[in-house]
């Protein structure tokens, strides 16, 4: 097996030794092996290319001198040996005439090695077989456009978008206009010509000086969204990610990762809310048919709903009855595992409303432990729930904050508490409820007491790292400095405000409305204070803010059931 890493590699050529070749697409854990031996800023694909090495996955690879991370991955490759066979593709930067006759010479040259490697024989007929003709279908489809994506993230992509989807990132949308026929008719070196003008002629990659084409691929009728992969430290697509977003009319979802799959669960929220928004909750997520039994639990005229939320710091129950109203409601830290909090949760709130568990006809779980809990009837992001609970409270409101425990996510909203858009940070604890936990725990504080304590403020005391690691070295600093308590803490109030700010901002311009914080950091009045001043707008908080993802789903289950009645 011939392993790439680019569609402007001549799989083909391979084809016509009776070889396969595959894109080399690898998402490890983690770069255990790979930064023992490479730079700590090679961008996780280039070390990812080397991780797969190492483990003995590639031993035919076949690289091209795209960018100068690919160059130094050449030259890391090379040195371990591991690679039965290794080159080098010089690919050119245009498609001019002169650009086509310097790759077609580029091709002869690798045909040339393998054959010296392989001791195999090219086989022209094998050659012209491999170039399918694909049919295409013109129908509605969301677009993976952006840096290479590996075979773990399309496969998650695809299992939770409904709707069809195509790979139009660096190494996907390989089409090459090619006609056999013809080909077999030239000599070598036309054929070869005429190969190199097919591949240079695709829809240019970012790398291509002239990539003005690249706009038939946001700019297509039958484009209704767009999931936009970088990779940290990649600077050409995040180039063109800033010049598109301003451009499109369709729905955009940025992901980036370090193409590693450490990151996965927080992935999978994004893509399923990004399919939520696209196509609605009920359509994406429809769960199971309500059964039988709660028909007549329903028609007996005493039912109720709930929705449980999963988080990672707390697990929340909201109950409703049959006119929407809430029942009862339960907050309780999450413990040894999503489903035995959830089951725990959600006995203490039947016990505190007073009814059977029986009663309740249809549940729907949200939060980031939605997955492992058998209970539920159906599973709604908690981007989507908490649209719908911030709807419900207040339907003033068109922009939604809320910090949890490891996440930052800023939600817009149109005026019935759908989804138009959202923002995430990215797996860093930066600003979010862990960082306050262990800051608190550093100047030896509760949260309740931090949360006060900082609007006694006199000195404006300034953290400049929202790194938790570096931010929590320089609180111990500032202690060795005797600076005041209060003012670090409001230091530290300031620095959370700009980051998750910076996201409300980026939402809210673009639609006017109420701002409104969810989550159980919006009960420290010190942090509220600092984003109010931030973002120049009030922020509306109430009693239920935390229970505000619970409450969305339960909404979903009372709908769902209204629906059935």
């Amino acid at each position: 097996m011939i392993h790439y890493v680019c569609k402007y590699t001549p799989t083909e050529l391979f084809q016509g030794f009776g070889e396969k070749c595959a894109v080399l697409e690898e998402m490890p854990e983690n770069f255990e092996m790979s930064d023992q031996i490479a730079h700590a800023n090679l961008c996780g694909f280039g070390k990812s290319v080397i991780q797969a090495v190492l483990e003995g996955k590639a031993e035919e690879l076949v690289l091209v001198n795209c960018c100068d991370s690919m160059r130094r991955v050449y030259d890391i490759v090379e040195s371990t040996g591991k690679c039965k066979f290794l080159y080098m593709l010089d690919i050119p930067h245009d498609d001019e005439e002169c650009e086509k006759v310097k790759f077609a010479a580029s091709i002869c040259r690798l045909k040339e090695a393998y054959e010296e490697y392989s001791g195999k024989k090219f086989d022209k007929s094998l050659f012209l077989k491999a170039f399918e003709q694909k049919d295409t279908e013109n129908k509605p489809y969301i677009g993976v456009l952006g840096v290479r994506v590996s075979g773990v993230l399309e496969q998650m992509i695809r299992e939770n978008i409904q709707m069809n989807v195509e790979n139009l990132t660096c190494t996907g949308g390989r089409r090459l206009a090619v006609i056999p026929e013809d080909m077999q008719k030239m000599d070598e070196e036309a054929m070869f010509l005429a190969y190199a003008d097919a591949l240079l002629c695709q829809m240019p990659c970012f790398r291509m000086n002239n990539s003005t084409r690249r706009n038939r691929l946001y700019l297509d009728p039958y484009l209704k969204g767009i999931i936009y992969h970088t990779i940290k430290f990649c600077d050409y697509y995040g180039f063109e990610y800033a010049s598109i977003k301003k451009n499109i009319k369709v729905p955009m979802l940025k992901i980036e990762t370090d193409f590693t799959s450490q990151s996965a669960g927080q992935l999978l929220t994004r893509i399923q809310a990004f399919s939520e928004t696209i196509e609605g909750a009920d359509d994406t997520n429809p769960g199971k048919e309500i059964s039988e039994e709660a028909k007549k639990r329903m028609e007996s005229g005493v039912y109720y709903t709930a929705g449980i939320d999963s988080g990672s710091t707390s697990t929340d129950v909201v109950i409703l009855d049959r006119d929407g109203k809430i029942k009862s409601t339960m907050i309780i830290p999450t413990g040894g595992g999503a489903m035995m909090s959830a089951e725990k949760s959600l006995e203490l709130a039947v016990e505190k409303a007073g009814i059977q568990k029986e009663e309740i006809v249809r549940i729907v779980t949200t939060g980031y432990g939605r997955a492992y809990i058998d209970s539920g009837d159906d599973s709604i992001t908690e981007i989507t729930c908490h649209a719908k609970g911030a709807h419900y409270l207040n339907p003033r409101v068109r922009t939604v904050i809320d910090i949890g425990g490891q996440d930052i996510k800023a939600i817009s909203i149109d005026e019935n508490g759908a989804v138009k858009n959202f923002l995430m940070n990215d797996k860093c604890a930066a600003g979010t409820g862990r960082f306050l936990e262990m800051m608190a725990r550093t100047l030896g504080l509760s949260l309740e007491e931090m949360s006060t304590k900082g609007l006694e403020w006199k000195e404006n005391v300034v953290i400049s790292s929202m790194c938790t690691v570096f931010a929590e070295s320089e609180v111990v600093s500032l202690v060795a400095q005797n600076k005041n308590v209060a003012d670090i803490i409001h230091g530290l109030n300031v620095s959370v405000a700009s980051k998750v700010g910076a996201l409300a901002a980026r939402l809210g311009k673009n639609n006017p409305g109420e701002y409104m914080m969810t989550g159980g950091v919006a009960k420290n009045k010190g942090i509220t204070n600092a984003l109010e001043e931030k973002l120049g707008a009030k922020l509306y908080i109430c009693d239920e803010a935390q229970l505000c993802g619970a409450l969305g789903a339960a909404l979903f289950a009372y709908e769902k059931c209204k629906k059935g009645e």
